[in-house]
C-alpha cells in the first residue's frame, strides 16, 4: 500500500489555491520556529495510524498532502507534519508552535491515540468476518478527534460538494486565521476563532463561491455566538451529552441536518457509535446488516433504522467500525483490495463527491 500511495502522490498535480481573504499577516516573532526541529517518533506503528486512510477520506479537508506519504496540517497554534518511516512507522514534524510539549498533546489528542485500534478490530472482527478480512488491508484507519467549530465549519462547506470545492472553501475559512508558515508551497493558517469568523459576511462568501452554504454559515456563526458562555464552548459540552441529545442541539444550528450532525459529532464530539448514513453506509447496511432494505428508498426513519444496526452489531465504537467499510467503497481504496470485495455497484458521484452523508439533509 505504501508503493502504491507514493506512485499516485508523484501523479497527481498539486490543485490551485483558492483565492484567500485578507488574513493576519505573517510575523517571524509570533511564529515560534524551534531552533532544531527533526523527526520524531510517535510511538503508533502503520496498523495503529495509517496517514493515506485517515486523512483523504473525507473527515477533514484542512490537512495537506506534502510529501509521499506525508501529511501537514494545523492544531491550534501548532503546525505539524506526519509521515510514514522506512519502517511504516508514524513521525511527525512541529514547524512551529509556542511549546513543543503542547504540540505533542494537541497532536495525540487530535488522533484519538489513548484508543487501540487493534483491541477495536479485533472485537469487530470477532463478530464480522467481512471486517476482518478487510482490516487486513486497511489496517490503520483511525477516526480523528477534532476541533469542533474546525469540524462544523468544514461540514457546512462540504455540504452536496466535490472535494475540490470543499477544499478550496476550506482554505478560504482557514485564510481568516493566523498564518504559521508554509510547507512544501502550501501556506497554513490557525483555524479563525468565531469573531473572526463573525467579520466575513454572507455577501463576501457568495462572492467567493459558497453559494447558498454562505447564509448556512453566517447563521450558524451568529447562532454559536449568542449561546451562553460563547459557542466554542457550547460545542465542546456537547462531548457529555447523549449522542441523541447532541444530535438535536447541533440540528438547531442553520444548514445542520441529521447527516451533517452525525459527521460532526464522530469527528469531535467523542460521539463513537454516529453513524452517518450516505449512500455507501446504506448499501453497506442493506448488503450485510438490513437485506429488507434492498430496492428501498432512504429516508429518516429507515436511516436510523441503519444506524442503529451498526450500533447493534459492532457496539459502542460502531462509528468506528463504519468508517473503515466506508473507506473500503472509495474508488481509491478498491484498487488495492482484492476484486471479491468489490460487490458494491460504484456510482459516478463517488469520484466527484466527498462523504455524501454530509449534504445537509
Amino acid at each position: 500500500m505504501l508503493s502504491l500511495n507514493n506512485r499516485l502522490y508523484k501523479m497527481s498535480k498539486r490543485p490551485k489555491s483558492a483565492p484567500l481573504p485578507p488574513s493576519t499577516p505573517p510575523n517571524p516573532q509570533t511564529l515560534h520556529p524551534l531552533k532544531s526541529p527533526k523527526w520524531a517518533p510517535l510511538n503508533l506503528s502503520q496498523s495503529e495510524l495509517s496517514l493515506p486512510l485517515t486523512f483523504p477520506t473525507g473527515q477533514t479537508f484542512r490537512w495537506k498532502q506534502t510529501a509521499p506519504l506525508q501529511y501537514t496540517g494545523t492544531l491550534g497554534p501548532h503546525l505539524i507534519s506526519l509521515k510514514h518511516h522506512e519502517d511504516a512507522d508514524v513521525y511527525y514534524y512541529i514547524h512551529h508552535s509556542p511549546s513543543e510539549p503542547a504540540a505533542k498533546s494537541a497532536l495525540l489528542d487530535f488522533l484519538n491515540a489513548r484508543i487501540s485500534l487493534a483491541e477495536l478490530w479485533g472485537t469487530f472482527s470477532s463478530s464480522d468476518s467481512r471486517f476482518a478480512e478487510l482490516a487486513k488491508y486497511l489496517a490503520g484507519a483511525r477516526v480523528l478527534r477534532q476541533d469542533p467549530v474546525e469540524c462544523l465549519v468544514q461540514f457546512l462547506c462540504s455540504s452536496n460538494n466535490n472535494i475540490g470545492r470543499i477544499t478550496k472553501m476550506v482554505d478560504f475559512m482557514s485564510g481568516l486565521g493566523t498564518y504559521l508558515g508554509e510547507v512544501e508551497g502550501f501556506e497554513f493558517h490557525e483555524f479563525p476563532s468565531l469573531e473572526k469568523l463573525a467579520m466575513v459576511t454572507e455577501d463576501e462568501l457568495r462572492k467567493a463561491g459558497f453559494g447558498y452554504r454562505a447564509k448556512y454559515i453566517t447563521g450558524t456563526v451568529d447562532a454559536l455566538q449568542s449561546k451562553p458562555g460563547g459557542g466554542a464552548e457550547w460545542l465542546m459540552s456537547l462531548r457529555k451529552l447523549k449522542l441523541e441529545e447532541a444530535i438535536d442541539a447541533l440540528c438547531t444550528l442553520p444548514g445542520v441536518g441529521p447527516k451533517v450532525a452525525a459527521c460532526i459529532a464522530l469527528f469531535s464530539l467523542d460521539q463513537h457509535h454516529a453513524i452517518p448514513v450516505d449512500t455507501h453506509v446504506w448499501q453497506i447496511a442493506a448488503r450485510d446488516l438490513l437485506p429488507e432494505l434492498v430496492g428501498a428508498r432512504p429516508t429518516p426513519k429507515l436511516c436510523c433504522r441503519v444506524a442503529e444496526a451498526f450500533v447493534s452489531k459492532y457496539g459502542k465504537y460502531a462509528g468506528w467500525a463504519q468508517t473503515l467499510l466506508f473507506i473500503a467503497e472509495l474508488p481509491s481504496q478498491k484498487a488495492i483490495l482484492p476484486s471479491n470485495f468489490c460487490t458494491i455497484k460504484e456510482k459516478k458521484s463517488a469520484k466527484r463527491k466527498g462523504r455524501e452523508p454530509c449534504d445537509g439533509s
